[in-house]
């Protein structure tokens, strides 16, 4: 070990996890090694040193590689050098990417890496909650400005007892895969799937999750008290008052009749149309730019508040009110099997086809799935 190392530990869920930073990749904006029982995570943030110019948006990249040495495997097929992303790979990016994101300033506009690499697995914890766990710590020791540490934690559900990080193994057993990510205050994301259990018992798993967040939230605290570096400062964007005041004249009481409509489609045309004419009256006063983000903040203030006071939501409905929904199965008629479901304007056909057990799909994985029989593939047309 470096003499620049610095390790911390806690007990979670009956298993030491470990973050470890100062030994790897050090010409990264930070880097942490994060290890529970014998799967380990390198994830590495940089950022660079200026803003990117003409864009409205934060420019966050987060990978996740899987590589099969974790496992002790080597690339099947021809080509031995590890390939693109699995599709566990690319699901586990965005699961880091989520409750991250929103977290960063809203002015900033330096581009951002985060890259988990997972370096050895157990094939018993996954590496995906360590990967959200590790990012939040790179990010928070950094100079980069992110201020608000994340953890995550699975739950699931073993003879009706909720277990906190359940390994593969129990995960096949069991009646709930709940991952919650969250700050020490606020959850910031919920995934789950659940075998019709009841609305208290998601609620208990919830709080479990959160509370077992907040352990790990403090982990990287003290790595912040001990280690954080000072951070660069993100430019303040936004509408001026006056312009958001400007605009709010324009608009007078016209937004709430183009907002407000139950067709999808007419709202949107109404909301253009408005948007252009205030753009248009207001062009020799404010940039375009300063105009479209005005316009913006008041949509969306007019949407919470009808929402929140009135309980009245864009296309009328009230909160508990489901949109029409309408079914038929049989659509096609030489597929195997075939659905279409219907909801309010949402559409979705669905079309099975059945094949011999020797079609299934061999992937290579650091999970211990091997095979997979059942194949669920999407497109929007």
């Amino acid at each position: 070990m470096s003499n620049s190392s610095q390790v911390f530990e806690s007990l979670i869920g009956g298993r030491k996890l470990r973050l470890e930073t100062g030994k790897l990749a050090e010409q990264a904006n930070a880097a942490v090694t994060v290890q529970y029982g014998e799967t380990v995570v390198l994830v590495t943030t940089c950022a660079s040193k200026e803003p990117r110019q003409g864009i409205d948006f934060l420019p966050l990249t987060v990978d996740y590689e899987e590589r099969l040495y974790a496992a002790g495997k080597i690339p099947g097929g021809w080509f031995k050098r590890e390939g693109r992303p699995s599709e566990d790979a690319t699901l586990a990016a965005r699961l880091t990417d989520r409750p991250l994101r929103p977290l960063f300033p809203k002015g900033l506009r330096n581009d951002i890496q985060v890259v988990a690499t997972v370096l050895s697995t157990d094939r018993e914890n996954d590496p995906d909650i360590l990967s959200i766990i590790g990012a939040s710590a790179a990010l928070v020791i950094s100079d980069i400005p992110f201020t608000s540490p994340v953890a995550a934690t699975r739950i699931g559900m073993l003879d009706g007892h909720l277990v906190v990080n359940p390994t593969f193994t129990e995960r096949n057993e069991s009646a709930l895969d709940l991952v919650v990510a969250g700050t020490r205050d606020a959850v910031m994301m919920v995934e789950a799937g659940a075998s019709e259990l009841p609305e208290a018992t998601m609620l208990e798993a919830i709080r479990l999750a959160q509370e077992t967040n907040r352990q790990i939230v403090e982990m990287q605290e003290r790595m912040v008290a001990e280690l954080g570096k000072p951070k660069f400062e993100a430019p303040k964007v936004g509408p001026s008052d006056e312009a958001v005041k400007a605009v709010q004249t324009e608009l007078g009481g016209r937004l709430g009749e183009a907002l407000f409509r139950s067709n999808k489609a007419e709202r949107v045309a109404a909301l253009d149309a408005l948007r252009k004419e205030v753009k248009e009256r207001l062009q020799e006063t404010y940039p375009a730019t300063e105009i479209e983000e005005a316009f913006e903040s008041i949509l969306k203030k007019e949407m919470r508040a009808r929402i929140l006071e009135r309980g009245i939501r864009a296309d009328g409905r009230g909160l508990k009110e489901v949109r029409p929904i309408w079914c038929e199965v049989g659509s096609l008629p030489r597929t195997h099997g075939s659905g279409l479901f219907n909801r309010g304007q949402t559409q979705v056909l669905t079309i099975v086809t059945l094949g011999s057990p020797g079609e299934e799909q061999r992937f290579d994985s650091i999970t211990p799935e091997e095979h997979k029989r059942f194949l669920h593939h999407y497109h929007m047309p």
